[in-house]
């Protein structure tokens, strides 16, 4: 056999030969294999890390704009506070509380360089604030051994959140107040009147004579101005400033009487009421009339464009405890109602102890059905008119958080 024939036979043997290829196999595989398991390893590190850093970010953002509303940081400080805290948050998350010290003072440099954050300020009425605070947060994720193999050595995650903050602002506002005075309204309620011990009671059964004089009962006009100052104090809390809110009133009995002028605040429409006396007939067609004209009048929103710059929302409340003497003053009445509202105007009614045909009138007038209330008792008058007065204040004060 000559040599290269000898060659040839243990070259073919080589190849033919199996007992090595696992080894081989193994040596070319355990590589990929192992950089693929620290592949699906990081993959679910990076999920973990993405939602914490997410919740930091989150959370760093509202800090950052309430802070901005609520302390009066300036920009810059609502930026460093938005950095500093999404860095302090991981950290912790990453440390569990404890753990190398200068490791968590590098991770900390690193987020705080990391976090873009953008804060911007708008106006929100002609006193309020809006502040937008925008975070861009990216951490680079150590990869692991395995992974490394690969040629990764950290991979990067971003997120990004954004939230609103603002300051109080206040919506204008114009309220009319049409109250009847006709002689029903000296009649007692169902209320002791503790400060006295000794009073004129007057009641429909007597009417005009006095019916008794002990013990003292307060009457429905009494009731009125109790409730006109409790729709008042409720206007001054949201007003104290005396910035947006303008009240006027005018009452009536068998006729129209002098009306008061719309005035900022409500000091003096609280004494235009509380001088009110309680006598005559009723007749609610020229004081529905005049509050229209007044609340409607150009000059109202003049007066509310010089001074805070805005359009006023318009309200009329409209109170009786009777019905009209004559059905052609609850035609007129409810005409002027029904001009009124298509003119943007929210009317509310009060029947104070009223009859059936007094209630129906102020259901035709009010602008929707929980523009429309019932008080048969002091009490519920006081509770109607504050309700009303707080309805009005909420939609004059407008918060955004």
């Amino acid at each position: 056999m000559t040599g290269s024939h000898r060659k040839y036979n243990l070259l073919t043997r080589l190849m033919k030969s199996d007992g090595g290829n696992f080894g081989i196999m193994t040596a070319i595989l355990l590589p990929v294999t192992l950089a693929t398991a620290g592949v699906a390893i990081d993959l679910t590190r990076m999920v973990e890390v993405r939602s914490e850093l997410q919740n930091a970010a989150d959370s760093a953002a509202l800090a950052a704009a309430s802070a901005m509303s609520e302390k009066s940081l300036t920009k810059d400080e609502a930026i460093k506070l938005a950095q500093e805290y999404l860095a302090a948050q991981m950290v912790n998350q990453a440390q569990g509380g404890g753990g190398d010290e200068a490791v968590s003072d590098s991770m900390k440099d690193e987020l705080e360089k990391a976090t873009v954050v953008t804060a911007t300020e708008t106006a929100n009425g002609p006193t309020g604030k809006i502040y937008d605070i925008k975070v861009t947060a990216t951490y680079n994720v150590a990869m692991n051994g395995m992974t490394r193999l690969l040629g990764f050595n950290s991979m990067p995650v971003s997120v990004t959140s954004s939230t609103k903050s603002a300051t109080e602002s206040k919506n204008a506002l114009s309220m009319y107040l049409v109250l009847d005075r006709s002689g029903s309204m000296a009649w007692v309620t169902e209320s002791l009147n503790t400060s006295k011990t000794r009073c004129n009671n007057y009641t429909e059964a007597a009417w005009p004579d006095v019916a008794f004089r002990r013990p003292c009962y307060i009457s429905k006009i009494e009731t009125l101005k109790t409730a006109v100052q409790n729709l008042a104090d409720v206007l001054e809390e949201a007003d104290p400033d005396h910035m947006y809110a303008r009240t006027g009133a005018v009452s009536y009995n068998s006729s129209m009487q002098t009306p008061s002028s719309f005035t900022w605040g409500t000091a003096s429409t609280v004494a235009y009421v509380d001088a009110l006396p309680a006598d005559g007939g009723t007749d609610s067609a020229a004081a529905m009339a005049e509050a229209f004209a007044r609340v409607s009048a150009a000059t109202e929103t003049t007066a509310h464009k010089n001074k805070n710059g805005q359009v006023p929302s318009r309200y009329i409340v409209f109170m009786t405890d009777g019905d009209n003497n004559y059905s052609s003053a609850d035609v007129a009445t409810k005409k002027t109602c029904d001009d009124a509202k298509k003119a943007g105007i929210e009317i509310y009614t009060v029947a104070f102890m009223a009859p059936s045909r007094g209630k129906t009138l102020l259901k035709d007038c009010a602008s929707s059905d929980d523009h429309y209330s019932e008080a048969e008792s002091a009490a519920e008058l006081v509770a109607e008119f504050k309700a009303i007065g707080e309805k009005a204040s909420a939609a004059m004060t407008r918060l955004t958080n």
